[in-house]
């Protein structure tokens, strides 16, 4: 089966395949480097050594600029040189489910270390790990009120899933306007979340190392505020390309909103064991 792909108006070349045969791409590489580089630095910031803030702040520019050009290819890939056909979108939909299992394995590993620590806790007798039953949160942790600020957030979130099904729905009825509204709603709760979770760690009573309550803790809410952060990114994208009216609802052409909408889901059913498990459990 041959495939006529529109390059521009005056050039088109004619496949004999639905597949895509990728170009050679820096940024996979590049990314790596960059990220590399981001560990280093937030090592580095974590111990105070000297340079620190410079190599981290190298390393967020370098992967925020990095990941920037690798998406702007993939967009220009299936917009303009019209190369994501039916199979390529079926393999980047697999593709994005397949990444959102292994963030569920990323969280499942804390919410392990969470249960460990919290159902058989231990604690320093003598120079020796003994398991201290039912001492839980440590007593010297002062926890968060989980009907406060956190519940907050559950109902931020939960109502940003609400306005991102919306834009998801007014894109499927073509009304642009009612989903670029929708969607500007859900980054606006996007950042208001982010800025309450800062609000929440900026008046915590303990810090990253005091205990493994702690550590358990900010690990967990803290990549999923790393998340949180990322999805509204990825949101942010859409939002303008649904504003340029790139997204159509023939043949699937919607497919990074798609993408983007399934991360915000997870995003959201995250934070829903958290607050359930680390919050009012925790407490």
């Amino acid at each position: 089966m041959s495939q006529k792909i529109i390059l521009n108006n005056s050039y088109s070349i004619t496949k004999s395949h639905l597949f895509h045969i990728v170009d050679p791409s820096p940024w996979p590489v590049l990314t790596s480097f960059a990220l590399l580089l981001l560990v280093i630095g937030g090592v580095s910031f974590m111990h105070g050594y000297k340079f620190n803030i410079y190599i981290l702040s190298a390393g967020i520019i370098s992967v925020g600029y990095c990941l920037y050009s690798w998406w702007r290819d993939i967009v220009k890939e299936g917009i303009v040189e019209h190369q994501h056909t039916s199979p390529v979108r079926k393999g980047l939909q697999i593709g994005m489910a397949l990444f959102i299992l292994t963030e569920i394995v990323f969280f499942g590993v804390f919410f392990a270390s969470f249960f460990k620590s919290s159902l058989s806790p231990v604690g320093l007798l003598d120079g020796v790990w003994v398991v201290k039953q039912g001492i839980w949160p440590p007593p010297t942790i002062k926890t968060f009120e989980p009907f406060d600020i956190p519940f907050i957030n559950t109902l931020i979130l939960l109502l940003s899933g609400t306005t991102v099904t919306w834009a998801h729905y007014a894109l499927e009825e073509k009304n642009q306007k009612d989903c670029v509204t929708a969607l500007a709603l859900t980054i606006l709760l996007g950042i208001f979340f982010t800025t309450m979770q800062a609000y929440e760690y900026y008046h915590a009573a303990f810090k990253f190392t005091d205990g493994i309550y702690a550590s358990n803790f900010y690990l967990a809410t803290g990549f999923h505020g790393a998340h949180v952060i990322i999805g509204t990114i990825f949101l942010i994208i859409c939002y303008f390309r649904a504003k340029r009216g790139d997204f159509t609802t023939e043949g699937n052409g919607h497919l990074g909103f798609e993408c983007a909408a399934w991360y915000w889901h997870f995003v959201d059913v995250v934070w829903l064991f958290l607050f359930t498990f680390v919050y009012i459990f925790g407490s």
